[in-house]
């Protein structure tokens, strides 16, 4: 399990090149796509395609090439392999059949997505892509209204206006940060309400690239709503340690213990 740039080229191990070079083949979603970065790189191999179209037939031959011994490297058309992308079937069956899976770690919209969020990263819930028809996209938000963790989903520009408008609707006033050509040229993330980024995006005219759709948890909202003195009295007052009080408070605000520190000795 390869994983390869999701937009800038540079971004690709050492050890993603080696594995590469090393195969006796490469399976892949858009043969096209991976001679791009194979080519950038000096790597000739051969290639086989694998997707969502022609998954089951094909993971039955290369399980029979990886029983015969061949190495093979599965790589999406762009990051970490089996997030939101195929190869579930492929990986299951070789487990099953004792066939050595490897993961060779790199690139990842959903994890570089949020590590620049400024949203809460101590748990999160990856929801792949919200479904495409309203009442199931709803329906879908509705069942993780309460669940504590941030959300993240990935989305298609054709799709984002109604998927905003069914976030503000479902789950409210929550913060929203949209991540947009990670990597690339264009990168952007934007920030604020859903229904101020609705707004934002519906000026433009057209919407562009690949987009990571993040949600804060309930709480993040809420606990913004009081300061960050009497966030910390409260916890303290209900019995939790000093320590762990400003720990919390600082997780739920995106800030470092530290800033939490000094605005608590600034009273």
């Amino acid at each position: 399990m390869v994983a390869t740039p999701i937009g800038n080229l540079e971004d690709i191990t050492l050890r993603a090149l080696r594995t590469l070079r090393e195969v006796d083949q490469i399976a892949c979603e858009d043969t096209r796509q991976t001679r791009k970065l194979l080519d950038r790189h000096g790597i000739s191999k051969p290639l086989v395609s694998y997707h969502e179209h022609n998954e089951q037939a094909r993971a039955e031959e290369l399980l029979r090439d990886l029983e015969a011994g061949k190495n093979i490297a599965l790589v999406s058309d762009a990051g970490t392999p089996l997030i939101a992308d195929p190869g579930y079937r492929l990986v299951a069956q070789a487990r099953t059949l004792g066939v050595t899976v490897s993961p060779i770690p790199g690139p990842s919209a959903l994890v570089s997505a949020l590590s620049a969020s400024g949203l809460p990263t101590d748990s999160f819930l990856f929801g792949g892509f919200l479904p495409a028809k309203k009442t199931q996209r709803r329906k879908t938000l509705e069942e993780m209204k309460e669940y504590p963790a941030t959300l993240v989903f990935y989305e298609t520009p054709h799709r984002i206006l109604e998927a905003l408008e069914d976030i503000a609707d479902v789950l409210g006033p929550r913060r929203v940060t949209i991540a947009r050509e990670l990597t690339k040229i264009h990168e952007e993330f934007l920030a604020g309400e859903a229904s101020e980024l609705r707004e934002t995006l519906e000026k433009r005219p057209s919407i562009k690239g690949e987009i990571t759709l993040m949600i804060a948890k309930l709480e993040a909202h809420v606990v913004e709503t009081i300061s960050i003195e009497a966030a910390f009295d409260k916890l303290v007052e209900a019995g939790m340690p000093r320590m762990d009080a400003m720990k919390k408070v600082a997780r739920e605000r995106g800030l470092s213990k530290r800033e939490v520190y000094q605005k608590l000795n600034e009273r």
